[in-house]
């Protein structure tokens, strides 16, 4: 699969048994030292709603979909000198699929719930939120919020 310098995208194995069923999203022997996730956190988005386009110039966001509905991820490389910079991908998270996408700084990326379900979404981002103790500038570039911004859903 085409996609952008540095953007990992994978469907993780699900393993089922007669409880269910588990998948690991993370592991620190798959990924390199500098994604190693600080904190975590989980959303739901409902239906038809669109989170983003935004970026960071610091954090690495470690995205994992969990299959509670569809969603439709599009990235934008906004990386001077990057290889693939001003291109652009959309990446489908299946629903009933754990599915990965690793975004690093400088790569805008927006997701949007295409199902008819809430669904969850959880983040593993390797820097905390507006720093130790929330004291510190959030690393966040929200292109939503800027009229005639070139990064459209």
């Amino acid at each position: 699969m085409g996609g952008i310098e540095g953007v990992v995208y994978k469907e993780v194995a699900m393993h089922h048994d007669s409880r269910g069923w588990l998948a690991e999203c993370f592991r620190q022997d798959e990924v390199s030292p500098e994604t190693w996730p600080v904190m975590s956190y989980i959303s739901v988005t409902l239906p038809g709603i669109t989170r983003g386009p935004h970026e960071h110039q610091d954090q690495t966001d470690y995205f994992c979909f969990p299959g509670t509905a569809r969603f439709d991820v599009k990235l934008w490389d906004n990386r001077d000198g990057s290889a693939t910079q001003g291109e652009s991908v959309l990446f489908t998270a299946e629903q009933g699929r754990v599915t990965v996408i690793i975004v690093p700084p400088g790569v805008v990326h927006a997701y949007k719930n295409v199902d008819d379900r809430p669904g969850m979404v959880v983040n593993y981002p390797n820097r905390l939120f507006a720093g130790n103790g929330r004291n510190e500038p959030v690393d966040e570039i929200r292109h939503e919020e800027q009229a005639g911004a070139k990064f459209r859903f």
